[in-house]
């Protein structure tokens, strides 16, 4: 996600952190320690509110951290990569690979709900204990108690039978048991979402007119799940229409690359100032492919490095890219692609680069689908020639 940084990683994938979380952390923070813990336990000094406050809402984050870090794990057991876990205003995001089975969306789905309702349950059994103790764990045991109602209310709302919502992706899995089908079951349940999105906005917009600022952040909740869901219906369509498409008909062939041993000055010189291409593929010694370079890291790269920086240290390698044989379909192909390297799939047959997907060759493929036909065997030269937008 933009305007996110890396703070660490957890069970191995990496945790990031988006710009707004701080500013939830504050919220949160303010909302506890200003008028929750004062109407609960009044009579304490401020600085003991404040403090209750930031370690209220720290607890909260970390519970967040857990939820999202309870869907990565199910999805490394079932063998779904992972990308990375996001934090941001809305709560938690881990982006990962398609499930292969209706049982692993399952599982994967209901994962983080039922990790906040534990965490709530477990909250709340030791706030309402701890609140039997003494007056002074009457702050503590309040602070429990709101992590313990926030965690059982994000365990609930999570699971609203709404895409991207996690109760969105049970009723996927749910209806892709049921359809054997994943695409019209992505189609379903993402137009689900669509209409439950447009109910939370309008519910929010009543609520705010009435008074309540609660009612701004449904409808940001509410505008945020119907565009998801709108880009989910429309991925579904896409995999719809591409069904039965093998990478070898859409690919783009010969692909132009360049050296990954040759410093960045040669590679701009000899081979950046010829790419009509915001990415060239990269090959070894032996002319097998390395991975991709994206001329703007290229163009990052300090002057005084550049003599002695070799392009492959400055790319993308192999291991971190979208790679298909000719014969793969392409819907499984695509599932393959991180944002990192973006809509580029190579295509790699018995070890040599043979071919090269981007977004321009599958709205090429799309046209023709629209126009009535696959229309298989184009000239190979005259698509590269004018694919300028990889």
């Amino acid at each position: 996600m933009g305007g996110s940084v890396r703070l660490g990683r957890v069970l191995g994938v990496p945790l990031r952190m988006h710009w707004s979380v701080p500013l939830l952390v504050v919220l949160f923070a303010y909302g506890l320690g200003h008028r929750t813990l004062p109407v609960w336990t009044p009579g304490r000094p401020a600085v003991v509110y404040a403090v209750a406050g930031v370690v209220g809402a720290a607890l909260f984050m970390g519970s967040l951290v857990l939820h999202e870090t309870a869907h990565a794990a199910t999805a490394r057991r079932k063998e779904i990569s992972v990308e990375d876990v996001t934090l941001w205003a809305l709560g938690g995001m881990t982006r990962m690979g398609r499930p292969k089975t209706a049982s692993a969306a399952f599982l994967v789905a209901v994962s983080g709900p039922l990790t906040s309702l534990a965490i709530g349950g477990a909250a709340l059994g030791a706030g309402i204990g701890l609140h039997a103790l003494a007056d002074w764990a009457a702050v503590p045991a309040v602070v429990l108690l709101w992590l313990g109602w926030a965690n059982l209310f994000l365990g609930v709302f999570n699971l609203l039978p709404a895409v991207p919502l996690d109760g969105g992706r049970v009723v996927q899995a749910l209806l892709w048991w049921r359809m054997g089908d994943r695409e019209r079951a992505d189609m379903t349940a993402s137009r689900g979402g669509q209409v439950t999105g447009v109910l939370m906005a309008v519910g929010g917009w009543v609520l705010l007119l009435r008074g309540a600022p609660v009612g701004l952040w449904v409808v940001f909740i509410g505008l945020f799940v119907m565009v998801v869901a709108g880009a989910e219906r429309r991925h579904a369509a896409l995999h719809t229409a591409l069904r039965g498409v093998r990478v070898s008909e859409t690919m783009t062939s010969p692909v132009f690359t360049g050296a990954d041993w040759l410093t960045v000055q040669r590679f701009i010189d000899e081979v950046a100032v010829h790419s009509r291409h915001s990415v060239v593929p990269l090959t070894d010694f032996d002319g097998r492919p390395s991975g991709i370079v994206q001329i703007r890291r290229l163009a990052a790269v300090p002057a005084a490095g550049r003599e002695t920086l070799r392009v492959r240290e400055v790319g993308i390698p192999l291991a971190q890219c979208a790679v298909a044989a000719p014969d793969d379909l392409l819907t499984e192909a695509l599932d393959r692609i991180s944002l990192r390297t973006g809509m580029r799939i190579l295509v790699v047959d018995a070890g040599h680069l043979v071919g090269i997907v981007t977004g321009k060759d599958v709205s090429r493929l799309m046209q023709r689908h629209t126009l009535g036909g696959r229309a298989q065997g184009e000239g190979s030269e005259e698509r590269g020639e004018t694919d300028e937008g990889r």
